[in-house]
């Protein structure tokens, strides 16, 4: 953790935390129910016809969705400073905390991957930022990110 973190950590607790902790566990998120603020410090990749409308539109992949849950999962993993928060296999939804560099800002990041047939599902990545009102556009270029590791991470998979 640097020192403007931990400075920043006694006015704003969890930012002085480590990984995934000084933010409450997170709760099964219901996708059906989201309700995106109206500051522009949200991402939301989730397929055609979603609501609320998506930023990004995801693909129907086509495997299973267990095979694209663990894809994701993998992906999540792989990203710096991503921390699992909380996982429900049941649902195919993981929460993971993300932090900034340099303040230790903490933003969540939830994904579930749902059956959209016998061999194909869908995908949803939902991340914001837990403070401030923006965030300079982070939440969008991390959801890019994972969503082209993940393009990734199954082309090499189909290649084997």
């Amino acid at each position: 953790m640097t020192p403007l973190a931990w400075l920043l950590g006694l006015f704003l607790p969890a930012c002085g935390a480590v990984g995934a902790q000084g933010l409450p566990v997170p709760q099964p998120l219901d996708l059906a129910r989201i309700e995106r603020p109206a500051t522009p410090n949200t991402a939301l990749a989730a397929p055609a016809g979603f609501q609320p409308p998506p930023d990004l539109v995801t693909p129907v992949y086509q495997v299973p969705a267990q095979q694209l849950y663990d894809a994701i999962r993998a992906v999540a993993a792989g990203q710096p400073r991503s921390f699992i928060a909380a996982e429900y296999p049941d649902r195919r939804q993981s929460h993971y905390v993300v932090r900034s560099a340099m303040f230790n800002f903490p933003d969540l990041v939830t994904i579930e991957a749902m059956p959209a047939g016998p061999a194909a599902s869908r995908l949803f990545v939902y991340s914001r930022s837990v403070f401030g009102r923006s965030d300079l556009g982070v939440n969008r270029a991390r959801v890019v990110a994972w969503l082209a590791a993940l393009d990734r991470s199954l082309t090499a998979t189909q290649e084997r």
